[in-house]
């Protein structure tokens, strides 16, 4: 080969390797697309809202559960975490009407906060970008029940039941207090509202979130007749 040959060969390689970075800068310059779940919480409350209608009209919308399977392997993007009572017969994901990758559950008898559903909340909010925390308690909640009965007949609960016990009386001694003709409901729904409070100081991670507009935390009541949650 000519010097002239080689010389004219590593011009065209000095081009190419030229033309591969300018592309590569431009790709990496390139937005990405934003996840499903970049939407705010007043959206995604919406979404679960209307589902929910959708759930008690018994109208759920078709969905093929294989589908999205294997893209779901790799990535998992909820509009929702949902703490939630344990009780078998409440499954938020058939209640709100979505699909597999859709909510981020944590369940506990009782609905309420302790440190290991906290630190699963936190995930959900800032590394899944869940923009929505709902606390879901429910009609005639045994684990609530359980607290009137330890609090007003003196009941004693075998195993680390107590424990659980002991993070539901704060509510049940608010409802107490406030008197009302159904202290179970109220009671249910004192927890709910107590819980939605711990949430919203819980610094850093859900606190911080709140503050910057980035997570909205709200709770709601299912009701295990009708299938119908309200915001409380």
């Amino acid at each position: 080969m000519s010097r002239r040959g080689v010389l004219a060969g590593a011009a065209m390689l000095l081009s190419a390797a030229a033309a591969l970075s300018r592309s590569g800068a431009r790709a990496a310059a390139a937005p990405t697309a934003a996840p499903p779940n970049a939407i705010s919480g007043d959206e995604a409350l919406t979404k679960l809202m209307d589902g929910n209608a959708r759930y008690v009209a018994n109208t759920p919308e078709q969905k093929d559960f294989s589908a999205g399977r294997a893209a779901r392997t790799q990535a998992q993007y909820p509009l929702a975490s949902i703490l939630s009572c344990s009780d078998s017969r409440v499954s938020p994901e058939l209640a709100f009407d979505q699909g597999p990758g859709d909510l981020f559950v944590v369940r506990v008898a009782g609905n309420f906060l302790n440190d290991d559903g906290l630190a699963s909340l936190e995930y959900g909010a800032q590394f899944l970008g869940a923009p929505l925390i709902m606390v879901l308690g429910h009609s005639n909640c045994g684990a609530v029940d359980a607290a009137i009965k330890v609090l007003k007949d003196g009941v004693k609960l075998p195993g680390h039941l107590p424990g659980l016990v002991n993070s539901i009386k704060p509510a049940v001694e608010a409802a107490k207090a406030k008197g009302g003709a159904d202290l179970l409901a109220d009671a249910i729904t004192e927890n709910v509202r107590r819980n939605v409070r711990l949430l919203v100081t819980r610094d850093p991670v859900v606190a911080g979130l709140v503050k910057e507009g980035k997570v909205k935390v709200v709770g709601g009541i299912y009701d295990l007749a009708t299938g119908q949650v309200a915001l409380v």
